[in-house]
């Protein structure tokens, strides 16, 4: 397993009944985790003395319930990038800590390559990667359909000091905008994705990841360079594991670009037991 353990502001403190208990900077989370399905005794006072839980409503969503004054906003550091943190109604912070590890492995790729670079970043959330991508040195395609993520995604980039640096903003539906990229004849020399594991398509129809990621990957394999560096494709889709994506990987890239494929899970050490909490899965295809 491929571990995030470079970490300062964030701690996985410890896990028991489905939930996880967390710090984020100076504040003390409890959240829903689906994984976690052990009991362990609950020994930290932290367990008792946390700022905010999350509590998940059986007709869906949640809200969470404060225990001391949650701000609406603060910020994390991950190395030089800043990052801001808000609770929102769906149990998320704006930050997949465990994502970390994919954030080093873009970087450091892209620092080592000596040569101007493009990335794309489809699904992008709040920017996490992106801002790795353009902190390294590139030149990055931010591509998220929420309206709302995409300006989270600025605000973490003028945060880290780095909005000056070149980056395109779009929100838009990522498989559209490939599709238009692909007629535009615009390559990108590495491209981290992170799909959902639902979806609605133009039609309003809901589509799975493991139906449609080989289309989606054979997609964006028409906007990749004559050269490219990497492909990142991270999922949570339980029923989606790390060697079916790097099989699809070896099958789709591996065999046209040569390279390497490989793939595991991604997790997060716990800090109260030293166990390691999978988190997702990534396979990577790299030149």
């Amino acid at each position: 397993m491929r571990l995030s353990d470079k970490w300062k502001d964030y701690e996985l403190i410890d896990t028991s009944d489905g939930e996880r208990l967390e710090r984020w900077g100076d504040i003390i989370l409890i959240r829903p985790d689906p994984q976690i399905i052990w009991s362990s005794e609950k020994k930290n006072p932290l367990w008792y003395s946390a700022h905010a839980r999350y509590h998940r409503s059986n007709r869906g969503g949640g809200s969470w319930e404060q225990y001391k004054k949650v701000p609406d906003r603060w910020t994390v550091n991950y190395g030089n990038l800043v990052f801001n943190i808000k609770p929102m109604g769906f149990k998320h912070t704006g930050v997949f800590p465990e994502q970390a590890v994919n954030w080093d492995f873009a970087a450091e790729k892209i620092k080592n390559e000596n040569r101007p670079l493009k990335i794309l970043n489809l699904f992008g959330y709040t920017g996490c990667a992106t801002l790795a991508c353009m902190n390294a040195g590139a030149t990055v395609c931010h591509v998220d359909a929420s309206k709302g993520m995409v300006q989270w995604a600025k605000e973490n980039a003028a945060s880290s000091g780095i909005a000056d640096r070149p980056v395109r903003w779009l929100v838009d539906d990522c498989v559209k905008f490939v599709q238009r990229e692909i007629r535009r004849g615009n390559r990108y020399d590495g491209i981290i994705m992170d799909p959902p594991s639902y979806g609605r398509g133009p039609g309003g129809e809901v589509w799975k990841l493991e139906e449609q990621l080989y289309s989606l990957v054979t997609l964006c394999k028409q906007v990749l360079s004559d050269n490219p560096l990497f492909f990142i494709l991270n999922s949570y889709t339980t029923g989606l594991s790390p060697a079916v994506m790097e099989y699809l990987l070896g099958v789709l890239l591996q065999k046209y670009f040569g390279g390497k494929v490989s793939s595991d899970e991604i997790g997060l050490k716990v800090s109260d037991t030293g166990l390691v909490l999978p988190c997702g899965s990534t396979a990577i295809w790299e030149k």
